[in-house]
């Protein structure tokens, strides 16, 4: 730290950081456009001017563009001068030259960085009278609407697209003042986190399209901090919602998580929580012939369900809370609770679970994946199951440059130098898979397999590693020779991470990905690493209550060991064969299913609740490095319609019980359930005692839902009753269902619904938010580590070396994940339906061949009592003998994975 003096007072600053970063650190406020904390310095704009004096008691000084300027001892500074001032006003005008003053009609008014700083000069009067440059917009797919005329040249889209996030399809093109920001045709953006560009461009060019469709100001929006729920990373959101419909996703900063980026799935994904095309109510009866029910009637019909019925079994779900699985566990009994995973996955996850639970493994956060110098991805298709962490990895691959930049005396914030390095220097991934990934173009090597070719080769790492584990025989010498070379570049680098996970449903697999890391701990010469991914968003929060598998829960009804079966946000059809389903359904009236989607189960159950989903209630996931977060409730359904009976699942399940018990209710808000299920699982305790309880206030204030410029309220309702009624009580959480309440940033408030600051109102309003702009936020860090306390190093799984197989004799179907349709929600998603992939099988180039086959002929085979007919895709990498379906979609269930394949020839008509 050194002293500087910026209009006349002192301040102590970071040496690393640039001045405009020091500054807005400092709380002071400076315009600025093409800076980002993200992105470095280019010092394109020339907004961020500030005036520097050789002594305090020069007063003529020099103008230097504050987000170039490197931080030096005894440096005086002024930013209100008559000099920089007047520079500043000058600047924004000459950017607004060409620029359409559109803010009453542009969409990011309210919201905009350019509307800010534009205030921030006191920049309020046009000299400009002559014709305006245009340009013709651009189709950039379904989700981003694409308005060039509003561009002011910052280069912030091109320089987070295609330098940070990789993207191949989007440029800058022209000189001078005729610069265009596209595509080189119109067409959909290809890169996973194209979304981002509505947050990073600092104007209106890049907007929402989801939002679009049904718009309104930011200021008219109510928020909650939300846990995006489509994979298992847990990005921070911010949810908002208007006439009870969410209307808009942006990400929530957390500096350990997802920083300012979110990928296009969770920004996306949401219109599934609609209340249109949703169960409203409960009901009694299947299809047409159904009954609705009201909420005494409901739970009377369920007490008569668990009389009619000695024993139940409650199947829970992954993509449900902490909350609702245990509530469902406490219903039916913990011998009775069924996880809902098949058996591949629930071995995955165990296996996962006592790595956490035993191993002194360390599991980094998505942000420290960064700062890792060597990568070996084994057996995951990161871009399309876990984008935010295939982001994170090319980053981590980019930091070689960095340093590198540093030891020459560049600092790490200038963004120039350092991007030309990175073409030259780069850190070491490593990629094992089934097939060719998104990521591979940043890769140093690449090796497509089968899962056991995968095992084999893990495994002469592992020996390569440690000569004292077997030597794997019947492998080429070339891929010896490559195991040594890995071995030894993760055993000599500074920090090597192992990524993993459960989305190939193989035990082998993470074993073998196991043994290595720990082989490099007992080594104890470097930091090892180990991130192990799951499918759905609380696997991990699901897998620490036990229970057995859904095969074995449908086995014991079939053996008449039991005689009910209960379903919590869980469709059987997407874990097992349609004709499985089918059947197990036909006749059954001893179904209840509590669900906030139509799904098949849904539709097929004789009793059916009708439950929130994750923006109607409150609860606590677990995300894939053991950390327990928190979402909120964003707003109150039945305060739009009366009519509509939509229910937390813990509540009615708890309503149920104690209803069939004669008992008084004992759960009255979400802290009750919390207190429960932490002294039944100790394990959980650490949640109790971190996260912030209903009772939390500040200065006795709730947290406001909304912004305080929050307008039109009497509308919301003015459709049932002009007369506005009280607000709804949010008696489960800390925040209140108004603009009533503290919204400003504070270091006890690490949920922050919503981004927003006196003269800040575009999501830049962050840095308002934290101590050191992009780095530490003012409260911390959200959420609780709950495996972070572990000593032990386990022994090896030497198990994998006498089970590896060498031959693969028979078709196997391997899973094909896609970003858009293997998540099971946004499946429902109207937008989303439009983006998933025809359905394919793929295959082979060589395979292709042998069967006679062309790229645009149809394979038909016969799996798990179906006869399959799809189009074929040609792959050059994928191994022989094994095909690729899109695994996770409808009509394709996890049950698909790792199956032999009968009949399988060319389809002739």
């Amino acid at each position: 730290m050194v002293k500087i003096y910026i209009n006349g007072k002192i301040y102590y600053a970071n040496e690393s950081d640039n001045l405009l970063q020091a500054c807005l650190s400092f709380g002071l406020n400076i315009p600025y456009f093409c800076w980002h904390p993200i992105l470095g310095s280019v010092g394109v704009c020339r907004q961020c001017a500030v005036t520097q004096h050789d002594s305090c008691f020069e007063d003529q000084g020099r103008l230097v563009m504050s987000c170039i300027t490197p931080i030096s001892k005894e440096m005086n500074i002024s930013i209100n001068d008559r000099a920089s001032t007047l520079f500043r006003q000058n600047i924004i005008e000459l950017l607004l030259a060409n620029h359409p003053h559109d803010c009453p009609v542009c969409e990011e008014g309210g919201n905009c960085h350019l509307q800010d700083m534009t205030v921030m000069t006191q920049h309020s009067f046009r000299n400009y009278r002559f014709l305006k440059r245009t340009h013709t917009n651009q189709y950039l797919g379904s989700f981003i609407k694409h308005e060039m005329n509003r561009c002011i040249g910052c280069y912030r889209c091109v320089r987070y697209y295609k330098d940070y996030a990789d993207g191949s399809d989007f440029d800058v093109y022209g000189a001078n003042n005729n610069i265009y920001f596209g595509r080189i045709e119109d067409g959909n953006l290809e890169n996973e986190h194209s979304g981002n560009l509505i947050e990073i461009c600092p104007t209106g060019v890049f907007t929402d399209k989801t939002h679009s469709k049904k718009y309104n100001r930011k200021w008219d929006m109510q928020y909650a901090p939300g846990i995006c729920q489509y994979c298992s990373v847990g990005c921070n959101v911010s949810i908002g919602e208007r006439y009870g419909e969410i209307r808009r996703i942006e990400n929530r900063y957390h500096e350990s998580i997802n920083h300012y980026l979110i990928c296009d799935l969770g920004r996306f994904g949401y219109s599934h929580t609609t209340l249109k095309n949703r169960p409203t109510r409960p009901s009694k009866g299947i299809d047409n012939k159904a009954d609705i029910l009201n909420f005494d009637q409901s739970i009377e019909n369920c007490v008569n369900f668990f009389h009619n019925y000695k024993r139940v079994i409650g199947v829970g779900s992954s993509r449900a809370s902490i909350e609702n699985n245990f509530a469902l566990q406490e219903l039916v009994g913990k011998n009775n609770f069924s996880n809902g995973m098949s058996n591949k996955e629930h071995r995955c996850i165990q296996l996962i679970l006592s790595t956490l639970k035993n191993n002194n493994l360390y599991v980094p956060s998505l942000k420290e994946i960064e700062s890792y110098d060597t990568i070996l991805v084994i057996g995951e298709d990161l871009t399309q199951t876990s984008p935010r962490v295939a982001l994170a990895i090319r980053q981590a691959i980019k930091n070689k440059a960095k340093k590198l930049a540093v030891s020459n005396g560049i600092p790490e914030w200038n963004a120039s130098p350092i991007s030309n390095t990175t073409e030259n220097h780069r850190n070491s991934l490593y990629i094992m898979n089934t097939h060719e990934t998104k990521l591979d173009d940043v890769a140093e090597w690449c090796y497509f397999g089968s899962i056991d070719q995968q095992v084999k080769l893990l495994c002469a790492i592992s020996h390569a590693l440690d000569k004292k584990l077997p030597n794997i025989k019947n492998i080429h010498d070339d891929l010896i020779k490559k195991a040594f070379y890995i071995a030894d570049k993760l055993i000599s680098s500074k920090k090597s991470l192992i990524v993993s996970g459960s989305h190939s449903f193989s035990v082998s697999l993470i074993k073998a990905s196991i043994n290595i890391a720990t082989i490099i701990k007992k080594k104890n010469i470097n930091h090892i690493g180990v991130t192990l991914l799951t499918a759905s968003s609380n696997a991990l929060g699901l897998g620490l209550m036990d229970g057995f598998s859904i095969e074995e829960a449908l086995e014991k009804l079939s053996q008449k060991t039991a005689d009910a079966i209960i379903f919590m946000e869980y469709d059987l059809y997407r874990y097992l064969p349609k004709s499985d389903c089918d059947a197990f359904f036909k006749n059954k009236k001893n179904v209840l299913t509590l669900d906030h989607q139509y799904t098949k189960t849904y539709k097929k159950s004789e009793l059916s609740l009708s439950s929130a989903n994750y923006t109607e209630s409150s609860g606590t996931i677990i995300n894939f490095e053991g950390r327990a977060q928190r979402f909120f409730q964003v707003y109150s359904p039945s305060f739009y319609d009366k009519k509509y009976c939509i229910h937390p699942s813990w509540k009615w399940l708890h309503f149920i019980k104690r209803k069939f018990e004669k008992k008084q209710i004992s759960w009255i808000n979400l802290d009750d359930v919390v207190s429960s299920y932490c002294q039944k699982y100790k394990i959980f305790k650490k949640i109790n005692i971190s996260e912030p309880d209903s009772s939390f206030r500040i200065h006795g204030q709730k947290i406001a839902r909304s912004p305080h410029r929050f307008s039109g309220r009497t509308a919301l309702r003015s459709h049932i009753n002009v007369h506005e009624p009280a607000q709804p009580e949010d008696i489960n959480t800390m925040f209140s269902f108004s603009m009533e309440g503290y919204s400003k940033p504070n270091k006890l408030i690490s949920h922050i619904p919503f981004a927003w600051f006196p003269g800040w109102n575009s999501p830049q309003a962050w840095n308002k938010f934290q101590k050191e702009v992009g780095k530490k936020s003012l409260s911390g860090d959200s959420g609780v580590h709950l495996f972070r306390d572990n000593r032990k190093i386990e022994d090896l799984y030497v198990d994998i070396f006498s089970k590896v197989s060498f031959q693969q004799k028979y078709w196997r179907i391997i899973p094909y994940y896609h970003i858009f349709g293997s998540e099971e929600l946004t499946q429902y998603s109207s937008i989303i339906q439009d983006n998933i992939p025809s359905e394919y099988l793929l295959i082979n180039e060589l395979d292709a061949f042998e069967l006679g086959c062309k790229k645009t002929s149809m394979i038909k085979f016969f799996c798990l009592k179906k006869m399959f007919c799809l189009p074929i895709r040609l792959s050059k990498f994928l191994s022989r003998k094994q095909i690729g379906l899109p695994i996770g979609r409808k009509g394709f269930p996890m049950s698909l994975v790792g199956e032999k394949v009968e009949y399988l020839q060319e389809y002739v008509k």
